[in-house]
């Protein structure tokens, strides 16, 4: 629309500077000419400012998408960190339990310490969000369960449900990370 006006105007102007003496339409050329000059100039300023916003605007979220992808990667490369340092402990009790073998030969103690270094692991597993999910005798449940086999069912109340689990099922923080594989009643 401005566009449509600044013609209109251009033509009026050279119109006029035809119908005028020779002198004036030297002159008013001239005038003319600088006011299309100056329209020039202020379009190519305004031209080379936003042309360098956009230059730098571009140039800054190039950056950022750099840093975000390193910072990506960084995370993805320490993220397991807490959970092992969490581990090292059990680590540790299970070297232990290795060396006392060697020195003992008492079974019974060596078990309870087996069973306390198992408890300790599933303690810091469940810590960290980690839950085993009960199947045996459930209703099977394509979310939580692979179905490995069906078997007929050893009594009526047992068709549909889980018989037997092959492979315990586990959640993270209320995800399922690891399906159930269980056999089926038929």
């Amino acid at each position: 629309m401005d566009e449509n006006k600044l013609n209109n105007n251009q033509q009026n102007s050279e119109e006029e500077i035809e119908n005028s003496s020779p002198e004036i339409k030297v002159d008013k050329k001239k005038k003319l000419s600088k006011k299309k000059e100056n329209k020039y100039k202020e379009l190519q300023e305004k031209y080379d400012e936003l042309n360098d916003k956009y230059l730098r605007l571009f140039s800054e979220f190039d950056n950022f998408r750099k840093r975000t992808i390193k910072e990506k990667i960084d995370l993805s490369k320490t993220a397991s960190e807490e959970l092992i340092i969490s581990l090292l402990p059990v680590l540790d009790d299970f070297e232990r339990a290795i060396k006392s073998l060697d020195e003992s030969d008492d079974i019974q103690s060596f078990r309870e310490g087996i069973m306390l270094i198992y408890n300790k692991f599933k303690k810091t597993l469940e810590s960290k969000g980690l839950e085993k999910f009960e199947s045996h005798k459930h209703e099977f449940d394509t979310d939580h369960h692979e179905a490995i086999t069906s078997i007929p069912a050893p009594s009526e109340d047992l068709i549909g449900k889980v018989v037997d689990v092959i492979e315990n099922g586990y959640k993270l923080n209320g995800k399922v990370i690891r399906y159930a594989k269980v056999v089926v009643g038929k």
